[in-house]
C-alpha cells in the first residue's frame, strides 16, 4: 500500500516524484547495467552527503570507492559467497568505514568547544560514537546517491576482520558496511517486500 503524504505546503516538502526516488520506489539492487559511474559523480554524491548531521559534527565516515578490477579482487576473498556476483559486477563498491581517531579533526569540525578529551580518554565511547555516526552518514550517502541518479545495494555479508586487514592494516579505520553503486537492472528485481505499519513500530507518548 502506497502512503500519500499531504505536501500542500510546497516550502516544506519534496514533491511525490522526489519522494518516490528517495524512498517509495527505491530498491536494493543486486544486478547492474553495463554503464560506468564517473569519478565526478562520486565526488558530487559525497559533496551532498557530507551535510548530513552527526554528533558534534564529528563526521567519522571514511570511504574507499572500488572501481578497478584490481581493487575488487582485493575485496573478493572477504565476501560471503552469496554476495560475490552482485558485488564484483557492480560499477562501484563503496567500503564505508569509520575513523577511530575522528576526534583529531574536531578542532576544525566543531571549534565551539574542545571535545577531544572526552574521546581520547574513553576508547569505548570513541568506538561507539564512530560506528553510530558513520552509520548515519552511510544512510545520507545512499540518499545522495539516489538523488543524483544511482541505485544502491547496501550489504553486510563480508568478513570484517579480513577486510580490515586488507584495506586498513594500520587499524585506524574499521569497516562498517559495503554498498554497491551503479545503474540497477530493474528487470532482475524481486517483488518488493512489505514494511511494518506505523502502529507496529511507533509509540506516541
Amino acid at each position: 500500500m502506497t502512503t500519500t503524504i499531504d505536501n500542500t505546503n510546497k516550502d516544506c516538502y519534496l514533491d511525490d516524484a522526489a519522494l518516490d526516488v528517495l524512498f517509495r520506489k527505491a530498491r536494493t539492487h543486486t544486478a547492474w547495467l553495463d554503464k560506468p559511474v564517473s569519478d565526478d559523480l562520486l565526488k558530487d554524491i559525497y559533496e551532498l552527503a557530507k551535510w548530513g548531521p552527526t554528533s558534534a559534527n564529528m563526521s567519522p565516515m571514511r570511504l574507499v570507492l572500488l572501481k578497478s578490477e584490481e581493487s575488487k579482487q582485493r575485496l573478493l576473498p572477504t565476501l560471503a559467497p552469496g554476495n560475490v556476483e552482485k558485488t564484483m559486477s557492480a560499477p562501484v563498491v563503496a567500503i564505508i568505514a569509520h575513523d577511530l581517531e575522528f576526534y583529531e579533526k574536531l578542532p576544525i569540525l566543531f571549534p565551539q568547544y574542545d571535545m577531544r578529551p572526552m574521546f581520547t580518554g574513553n576508547q569505548k565511547l570513541a568506538e561507539e560514537s564512530a560506528f553510530r555516526n558513520s552509520s548515519l552518514q552511510a544512510a545520507y550517502f545512499m540518499l545522495a546517491a539516489r538523488a543524483l541518479g544511482l541505485d544502491c545495494g547496501p550489504m553486510s555479508g563480508f568478513d570484517a576482520e579480513k577486510l580490515n586487514a586488507e584495506f586498513f592494516p594500520d587499524g585506524k579505520y574499521k569497516v562498517n558496511l559495503l554498498c554497491n553503486l551503479g545503474y540497477g537492472n530493474s528487470e532482475k528485481l524481486f517483488p518488493r517486500n512489505p514494511r511494518l505499519a506505523f502502529e507496529e513500530v511507533c509509540t506516541i507518548l
